[in-house]
């Protein structure tokens, strides 16, 4: 993303219309005239306005330039409803929607659907009936249970039938029979109750110089205000948690000001919640898929009131409607999950920077493993670099040794080599916990028949089903289709013919629990995860010791602190380094470095045993030698020799639809069209490597651009050029991510 584009215009007001932005993926604003008696609203007010015979919700968006081509006549306009009685929009979420809209090429309505995406927080909140203490009539019989209540109820905080029925022990017919004789006053509350304040009197931990130096730094610039983006780059372990809550407090200091913190994904956060509560005597607003309506329409309520002062949340919490955002911290910067691949595709740790710069505000990326996009703009002097390379406390880094699976292979049809498992034995004898890495959910990959060779795939995607065998099914990790696992080969019809091909996570629990009867194993996946609470539990097992060895996925590579954990081994530390993608060697390095710093979070000494084939591939080579910095530098020249980002930049563009011949028909329309631009590349079309997904045949297209700015322009003429294909869609993706 170029940092230099971030320049917005100012709103002007209009007259006797108004131009009302939905949350639909329409142009961009419609008009609307003002009924009689109705004043103008001003830019940011929520309104209900007529569309297509029913009633929908906008925001009065401001006029930054004259209308293009003709414009209705006030008396042919719909007029506006209503005004909603709501804070309105700030300024800085409009200009925010805008900038995404421009950059992603995704229409503002769209993006405005990410801001209102809790329809039931527009409307009136549903109430409750609580009561309060109210002088007892002169003549009412106080039964024993009338009698219970009375004593039992604070005098001046109201509380529902329910509540002080089972504090008073009696049933809640005796509570609302003392309400209709009087001795209680009803009173009708949201059932919305407000979130409690951050305390910010606890004191926290000791920081060490290194850290003190940092927070330092952070709480200044707070202080001061005004846009500036820092890298927090701290190895795992090194506390950076701790020195972005100095800024977190600094920015709450100041009445009203509100705070966000991004995190990849919301399984991260249940010891962060934790580590929150601790330093701050209660939790954060918590924004995420997984939270019930009631509770989204509640918090989104708290953020566009200012009641929320602190929002933890994955990705979508960068949209909510924030009144007066003073700092934003992006944890783990550097995690793919960040980048939103459906819908408005962008990169939420981007679009924070551009969050910040319209709030004019600090904002912080921390990360053990920074990407280099991030790296490249500290280096630059874009961003400010903040440095920790310290573990807090008494722990050390763990030591790091590979295991060369050529010479040190295992017995056949098991996956852990004689090596990590003595280190497992010697681990488990002396009371400590290992943590088995693997990249790859089910029990196998690939389901095979070795009478026909007859591979079972997904009917809907070219993928092949993987075997879960836990659920006893197959599934598709692209559209999510699931079958039961065959007894004979669908094809020949040949019985106990179906063998399973490489490892997953369910296969090494099968091998690991032969290998080690006695001790306690469980899986960690998103399989098996299928919500924070479930996250939470698992994570409180591991940390109080109840488990000794963990297999898990990439879930287990996030944040957590296991105080007993000494010894990770990675099963295949080769496994992202193939599929050619540009990320490929960086994602692996970060991804391994997260997950070895699982082991020797506390006193005891961790180790790492990394198995591979290629020992001296640069990425393992990094990993061993603790030289990140050279890894990166390499991988930095090599992307500015080739002009790839962040130095160039990438635009993809994936054609798909039910009919083969037409998405390869728009592709050669879009080829045919392709300008001669000096310094931009059109690559394409070409089959996907997944080349159907739920039944829509894919194909892509790569624009490939030596420099960073302009390519929205080149990419907008283009597209508008060429006349559409029935049936086919075109998703436009700035900066991808994936090549799939």
């Amino acid at each position: 993303m170029d940092q230099a584009a971030l320049n917005f215009g100012e709103p002007e007001k209009g007259a006797g219309r108004v131009r009302v932005l939905l949350p639909l993926p329409l142009k961009g604003p419609l008009d609307y005239s003002l009924p009689e008696g109705m004043d103008v609203p001003p830019p940011g007010t929520l309104v209900r306005v007529p569309l297509s015979g029913r009633m929908a919700v906008g925001v009065v968006w401001p006029e930054k330039e004259a209308p293009r081509g003709k414009t209705l006549p006030l008396n042919k306009l719909k007029p506006v409803e209503s005004c909603i009685d709501l804070p309105p929009v700030s300024t800085d979420l409009m200009k925010f929607v805008d900038w995404v809209a421009s950059y992603s090429l995704s229409s503002q309505g769209a993006v405005l659907r990410m801001c209102l995406s809790v329809p039931a927080a527009l409307g009136d909140v549903p109430v409750k009936t609580h009561y309060l203490k109210d002088h007892v009539p002169a003549g009412l019989r106080l039964t024993p249970a009338r009698q219970a209540v009375l004593d039992s109820m604070p005098s001046d905080v109201p509380q529902t039938a329910s509540v002080i029925a089972d504090r008073a022990g009696v049933s809640a017919g005796v509570v609302q029979g003392l309400a209709k004789a009087g001795a209680l006053k009803a009173v009708e509350l949201s059932v919305d109750q407000p979130f409690s304040p951050p305390d910010l009197s606890i004191d926290g931990p000791n920081l060490s110089s290194e850290q003190a130096a940092a927070a330092s730094i952070i709480r200044d610039q707070v202080w001061q205000g005004g846009f500036q983006p820092y890298l927090l780059d701290g190895i795992t372990g090194s506390g950076k948690t701790e020195v972005y809550f100095e800024g977190l407090i600094e920015a709450l200091k100041e009445p009203g000001t509100q705070v966000l913190v991004l995190v990849p994904e919301i399984a991260l956060t249940a010891q962060w919640l934790k580590r929150f509560e601790a330093r701050f005597g209660t939790r954060p607003v918590v924004w995420h898929s997984d939270i019930g309506l009631a509770q989204r329409r509640r918090a989104w309520r708290a953020v566009a009131s200012g009641e929320a002062r602190v929002v933890v949340g994955a990705r979508s919490a960068l949209f909510l409607p924030f009144k007066n955002l003073a700092f934003i911290t992006v944890d783990e910067e550097h995690d793919p999950s960040f980048k939103q691949e459906e819908g408005v595709l962008y990169h939420a740790r981007d679009m924070a920077i551009v969050r910040a710069k319209v709030a004019d505000c600090p904002i912080v990326l921390a990360s053990a493993t920074p990407s280099l996009e991030t790296l490249v703009n500290a280096d630059d002097g874009k961003y400010r670099k903040l440095v920790l390379r310290e573990r807090f406390g008494s722990a050390v880094l763990p030591d790091m040794q590979a295991v060369d699976m050529r010479t040190s292979a295992p017995a056949a049809g098991d996956w852990i080599s004689p090596p990590l498992t003595k280190a497992m034995k010697d681990t488990l004898h002396a009371g400590e916990q290992v943590m088995l890495f693997l990249n790859r959910r089910g029990y196998a990959p690939l389901t095979l028949c070795r009478t026909c060779g007859h591979r079972i795939e997904c009917p809907n995607c070219t993928a092949w089903l993987v075997e879960h065998r836990f659920k006893k099914e197959l599934h598709c990790h692209q559209c999510g289709f699931m079958r039961p696992a065959p007894e004979t080969c669908p094809e020949c019809k040949s019985e106990d013919a179906l063998v399973a091909c490489g490892p997953g996570v369910e296969r090494l629990f099968e091998e690991v629990t032969r290998e080690f009867s006695d001790a306690r194993i469980a899986v960690m996946t998103s399989d098996t995860m299928t919500n924070p609470r479930a996250t939470a539990a698992m994570v409180e097992q591991i940390a109080c010791g109840h488990l000794d060895i963990v297999i898990g996925t990439q879930i287990v590579t996030k944040g957590y602190h296991f105080p007993s954990l000494t010894l990770v081994g990675v099963i295949d530390a080769d496994l992202g380094l193939r599929g050619g993608d540009l990320r490929a060697g960086e994602r692996t390095y970060q991804q391994l470095v997260q997950v070895a710093g699982r082991a020797g979070r506390a006193e005891r000494p961790g180790r790492v045993y990394l198995q591979t084939y290629e020992p001296e591939h640069p990425v393992v080579q990094a990993l061993l030698t603790g030289d990140g910095e050279t890894f990166m530098q390499a991988e930095r020249q090599s992307r500015e020799r080739y002009a790839m980002p962040p130095f160039g930049q990438l635009a993809a563009l994936v054609l798909s639809g039910p009919v083969l011949t037409d998405v390869l028909e728009q592709g050669r329309r879009l080829a045919a069209a392709a300008p001669a631009i000096q310094g931009v590349q059109f690559m394409g079309p070409a089959h996907a490597p997944l080349s159907r997904i739920r039944g829509l045949h894919r194909v892509r297209m790569l624009v490939h651009s030596q420099k960073r700015t302009g390519l929205q322009r080149i990419m907008q003429s283009w597209l508008r050029a060429i006349p559409p294909v029935k049936g086919v869609k075109i998703k436009i993706d700035i900066d991808p991510y994936s090549f799939l």
